[in-house]
Order: structure tokens, then C-alpha cells, then sequence
């Protein structure tokens, strides 16, 4: 389905990501990868795909470092020519504005988070401007749905809503370079970031209850399949999208044991 995709695979730092879960599906349907990484988390990258089909390149990335993006470009114009996809793996967001107090966070904080978070997505996707065949190319990011309110996710929640928002913008913007973009808003999965938000189980156990199909936190590759098929040609007329993989939680509004209690209380079925 990827046979001679060439793709940019940011955010690899251990097996358990869901980048490493693009990278490896991506290598098995038939793209050549390169991997980049964060400075300080170099080493992690560098061990963890060892364990991919076939060892890419690592490249250097630090996502809040524009002068970095026009490093990749070169290095990728010189090394490939021409790259078909890349894939925005990439968040980070101070504890204190997470666990703390929403009313009471510095802005120096926040724009740390929506500078990592929601920012480098338009920056990747400047890359892929400039390094993109004349048929286009596939830029995907990451998501965790931002319509509604995260009681634990507070000033990520407001980083991933202008993720949203700078994708159908790129969507808008690049078209016309037949470039799609589209995000993933995932489910709860037990990544490095997932365990880093506090009360993170709080998400598992809602999911538990309210999904309606099964959904499980440690298996990041339904994830990683959706992705493929945007990059993938399949996906060629769809851009600006939002593609939930949560196992239909997002649709839900109660669980199913809240919803039978509530049967139950009413004598209704």
C-alpha cells in the first residue's frame, strides 16, 4: 500500500510509541522511513529502531528550533529529493499545566506546550511543502479529541483544539500543492506521553465503560493502520479530517452501566 513512499516519522523514542507502531507498519507496507528526533532524546530513538524491520536514518529535531526545520529540508532534498508523507508525533506540555491550576499557569509555560504541541505542526508541514512530488503528499498528526473538556488535559486540551484548527488551515492552504492533511484522534494509549498526563487511568476506566467497541491501551497499531491509509493513496481525496480511532467513544454520551442503571431506575428498556 506504501510501495516507494518515502515518509518523515517524528517521535520515536521507545517500542511502546505510536510513532515506532507507524514506523514499523509503515516499513512492512513497503515506505522507506527516515526517524527524527529530539537532541536529548537521540539515544532512545537511535535504540528503538534497531527493533524496526529495517534501521532508518536518525535526524536531529528539535521541533521548537525552526532553524532546524530548513536543516531537514536540506539534508532530506540532498538525501531523497522529493519526501511523499511525514507524521506529527510530537507533544509536550509542563506538568503545571496539566495537574495545575487552570486560572493560575504563566503564559511563558503554555507557549512552551502550544510551540511543541501545535505549532510544529505547521512547521512540518512546511517541509513537506518544499520537498513534496508534483502528485502531493500526506501530512498526518496526532490527536486526542478537543471537542470536548479533559478534566486532566487542561492546557493541552486548548494546544490539541489549535492543532485542530492549524490542520484544516494546512489542509486549506496546501491543497493546491495536492498536499491532504489530517489528524488522528486517538484513544488513551500507555505511551511515555500517556503516562506522563496525571490521573491518566481516569481516561482507561471511561473508556472501559463507555466505548463500544474494545479498546485496548496498550496497542498502539490501530493507530498506526489508520495512519498508513492516509498516507496511502487511498485517502487521496480526503484532507482536513479528523479520523477518530477510539473504538467509538466519541459518539458515546453515557456507559453502558450508567445507561442500564438509568434503565433500570426508569422500568424502561
Amino acid at each position: 500500500m506504501l510501495e516507494g513512499k518515502r515518509l518523515i516519522i517524528t517521535g520515536i523514542v521507545n517500542d511502546q510509541s505510536i510513532a515506532f507502531a507507524c514506523a514499523k507498519r509503515a516499513q512492512e507496507l513497503g515506505a522507506e522511513i527516515v526517524a527524527t528526533a529530539r537532541p536529548q532524546d537521540r539515544e532512545l530513538c537511535e535504540e528503538a529502531v534497531k527493533q524496526l524491520p529495517s534501521e532508518p536514518e536518525v535526524i536531529d529535531l528539535d521541533v521548537t528550533d525552526l532553524s532546524h526545520f530548513d536543516r531537514l529540508i536540506e539534508h532530506l532534498r540532498a538525501k531523497w529529493g522529493q519526501v511523499d508523507g511525514a507524521l506529527h508525533a510530537v507533544a509536550f506540555a509542563p506538568r503545571e499545566t496539566l495537574a495545575g491550576d487552570f486560572l493560575d499557569v504563566r503564559p511563558e509555560r503554555v507557549n512552551l506546550a502550544f510551540n511543541t504541541s501545535s505549532f510544529s505542526y505547521m512547521s512540518l508541514g512546511r517541509v513537506l511543502r518544499e520537498l513534496c512530488p508534483p502528485e502531493g503528499g500526506s501530512l498526518v498528526g496526532l490527536d486526542f479529541d478537543a471537542a470536548v473538556t479533559w478534566p486532566i488535559y487542561n492546557w493541552m486540551g486548548v494546544c490539541k483544539a489549535a492543532l485542530e484548527s492549524i490542520n484544516r488551515y494546512l489542509a486549506f492552504h496546501l491543497g493546491e500543492r495536492l498536499i491532504r492533511s489530517n489528524l488522528i484522534a486517538a484513544g488513551p494509549l500507555e505511551t511515555r506521553a500517556g503516562k506522563g498526563i496525571p490521573g491518566f487511568e481516569i481516561l482507561t476506566e471511561a473508556w472501559a465503560e463507555r466505548a463500544p467497541l474494545p479498546w485496548d491501551p496498550k496497542d498502539p497499531y490501530p493507530v498506526a493502520d489508520a495512519a498508513c491509509f492516509l498516507f496511502s493513496d487511498f485517502s487521496r481525496a480526503i484532507t482536513g479530517e479528523i479520523l477518530h480511532v477510539d473504538a467509538g467513544f466519541n459518539f458515546v454520551a453515557a456507559g453502558r452501566k450508567r445507561a442500564a442503571q438509568g434503565a433500570a431506575q426508569t422500568g424502561t428498556s
